[in-house]
């Protein structure tokens, strides 16, 4: 096999079980019996969606998180046992393990139903052995952890760095109007930041993409990718500025869509191809993604 096909990948982030419900509407609160035309039961989370994607492709993952031995942390790791994904440096902690419940309207955008108390978003720097080792750390995603602030990603970041490993960032959201200097020191160690349009705008106060994509390669990313839904995807890295046209497809479900953006990203780069066809594989694999119920569903061997 070529050597360039078989980098390891570390993912770092969140596990949790999904509870798909659709369609629906909010007519659901409404009656004490609602009927659905699908109800079922997945894993999810950012970092499992990307763990359980690329290993489904044959890529060597490890996944680094917290679970608790619980009914919901042995059917995750009975997952990842069948997809081959290495779990060894996870910890197991008191807290229960994620449940959602996805409530899923016919036009494919979605709701969540969370457990507060669950481990959802608990992970901390020091629940991350800084002892693994790799070619790829893919963080999935900054801004879900309240305690992995710009210190924590810092540390982390850089010991991949002095591994020699190329870093690769999701985000969501911020919470607390955090903007570039809340991250100025984590940041210039991201070689790949992927968020999405709405995150990139706010979190850099920017008005459109590209404005957002040239203040995060000022504020030293390596490259950025900007996720645009239907529009496909923004990517700058100081010198290249391009778009690459999403597939033309019918939207079923967005779940995880964005995940398997990344995890074409990540395939790809782990293949060593250009910045231009990582932007394809992460175009295509969204595609796929949003063409089914759940955020795994269609890849071959997800549950």
């Amino acid at each position: 096999m070529d050597l360039k096909t078989c980098k390891k990948i570390v993912i770092v982030g969140n596990g949790v079980v999904d509870i798909l419900v659709h369609p629906c509407d909010e007519t659901v609160f409404e009656t004490g019996s609602y009927p659905c035309e699908n109800i079922s039961m997945s894993v999810g989370g950012d970092a499992l969606n990307e763990a359980t994607i690329l290993s489904s492709f044959g890529k060597e993952v490890e996944w680094i998180t917290t679970l608790k031995d619980d009914d919901a942390g042995r059917y995750i790791l009975s997952h990842c046992q069948k997809m081959g994904i290495d779990i060894y440096n996870s910890c197991f902690r008191d807290y229960d393990t994620a449940i959602n419940v996805v409530l899923i309207k016919k036009d494919g955008s979605r709701h969540f139903l969370v457990n507060q108390k669950g481990s959802l978003r608990k992970l901390e720097i020091g629940d991350i052995p800084l002892t693994f080792d790799g070619d790829i750390l893919c963080f999935a995603s900054i801004f879900v952890y309240p305690e992995m602030k710009d210190d924590s990603l810092f540390t982390l970041f850089s010991y991949a760095k002095s591994k020699h490993m190329k870093v690769v960032a999701d985000m969501t959201k911020c919470k607390n109007q955090e903007t570039i200097q809340d991250l100025q020191k984590s940041l210039p160690l991201i070689d790949y930041l992927l968020p999405n349009e709405q995150e990139a705008c706010l979190f850099t106060q920017s008005d459109t993409v590209e404005q957002a994509a040239e203040k995060l390669i000022q504020a030293g990313v390596k490259h950025v990718v900007i996720k645009c839904s239907e529009k496909g995807c923004y990517a700058c890295d100081g010198k290249q500025k391009f778009w690459v046209k999403a597939n033309d497809v019918v939207c079923v479900d967005t779940t995880g869509a964005g995940d398997s953006f990344v995890s074409g990203f990540v395939k790809a780069l782990s293949e060593e191809k250009s910045f231009y066809e990582c932007c394809e594989m992460g175009n295509e694999f969204g595609s796929l993604n949003v063409q089914k119920i759940g955020a795994t569903t269609w890849i071959k061997g997800g549950n």
